[in-house]
């Protein structure tokens, strides 16, 4: 599928395709340790094994995802009660509250009951420096938020920096699995937060239920000087983009990268080799990027999940994907490393 099938998910309806047991065999219930062992490249052609693909220097990504909340470092367990110098963060829905003016910030003055009539949650999401970092969610502001503005989070790119944008989706995310997970999906007794970890408590029958993380592959497939690109008809009119989709339970990375492809275009592909990472929270996506080579056949679409796929050149190419994702991070460094010097 072209990239961009991920967020066929909404926070208001988490059941990618309106399915919920496929939902459950497309997503991890819990933390996915994705550990990749990259030797340190001495030569341009040096390389390591990742699984069974090779990983060469020149299609690693240095890249980091403007959704990677890494400024935020988690100290467990966390404090008792919440410091009365933290920085908090209003999220209703899937968007937040940033104040307004010419430097407009996610963070807001505490505490957060001033700004809440009713449905407050909260989240420890970690420390930023030595400030503790907090998410409140608000099902009714208490009153029209004066000197402020609410917009959905991706809305934000480009309006504050990428270090609050991270840490605004990871907030909003936060939020919406404490609001998701309210209740034991085994039992239905009332959860509790655990305050040694990121994660809830069952009450009664001790089920431990962590933050869903749904992993993706998205791959850049390269025949000569062209590149497979697809286009989504939830596209904006022109756009293209790479190949996409979710891997499914009981196969590895590497094989979701080559049914994708094969389901999607009727390509086949070789040379599989990882490129970077990031997290894509719309809602809960890990995107983990690849590199491939045709290996043979011909594109055929299904003309539903998508309906136009081609090859082009770097001289030819469509409408491209915003730089807020790794989808545009693979395709320029395609392009930049294969233009002539």
């Amino acid at each position: 599928m072209p990239e961009g099938k991920p967020d066929t998910k909404s926070d208001n309806n988490p059941d990618h395709k309106g399915n919920s047991e496929l939902d459950e065999l497309l997503s991890f219930h819990g933390y996915m340790f994705f550990v990749i062992g990259i030797n340190t490249f001495e030569t341009p052609r040096s390389s390591a094994w990742v699984g069974s693909s090779k990983v060469h220097k020149d299609d690693f990504m240095d890249h980091n995802g403007i959704f990677s909340a890494d400024t935020l470092t988690a100290r467990f367990p966390e404090p008792d009660s919440i410091p009365s110098d933290a920085c908090w963060i209003l999220v209703k829905d899937a968007g937040v509250y940033i104040t307004a003016g010419p430097v407009p910030t996610i963070f807001v003055p505490g505490p957060p009951e001033a700004h809440a009539r009713s449905g407050l949650l909260i989240q420890y999401l970690g420390h930023h420096e030595d400030i503790p970092c907090y998410a409140a969610g608000i099902a009714e502001p208490a009153r029209a938020q004066e000197g402020m503005e609410y917009a959905g989070v991706r809305e934000l790119f480009g309006k504050i920096p990428d270090e609050e944008l991270a840490i605004a989706s990871f907030a909003a995310r936060m939020i919406m699995f404490d609001r998701n997970t309210r209740f034991c999906g085994r039992c239905g007794a009332p959860t509790r937060q655990l305050r040694t970890e990121r994660a809830k408590l069952c009450s009664d029958c001790n089920l431990i239920t962590y933050p869903r993380i749904s992993p993706a592959i998205i791959v850049l497939v390269r025949n000569g000087n062209r590149i497979l690109l697809a286009r989504s008809p939830r596209f904006p009119p022109g756009q293209y983009s790479v190949i996409a989709g979710f891997v499914e339970s009981g196969e590895n990375i590497e094989h979701a990268v080559r049914r994708e492809v094969r389901e999607e275009t009727g390509i086949e592909i070789t040379n599989i080799r990882y490129s970077g990472s990031e997290p894509w929270p719309f809602p809960d996506s890990l995107m983990i990027g690849f590199t491939a080579d045709y290996a043979g056949g011909e594109i055929r679409i299904d003309n539903n999940e998508i309906v136009s796929a081609d090859w082009f050149d770097r001289d030819h190419l469509p409408l491209l994907p915003s730089k807020m994702s790794i989808s545009r991070a693979l395709i320029d460094q395609w392009i930049a490393r294969d233009s002539p010097c």
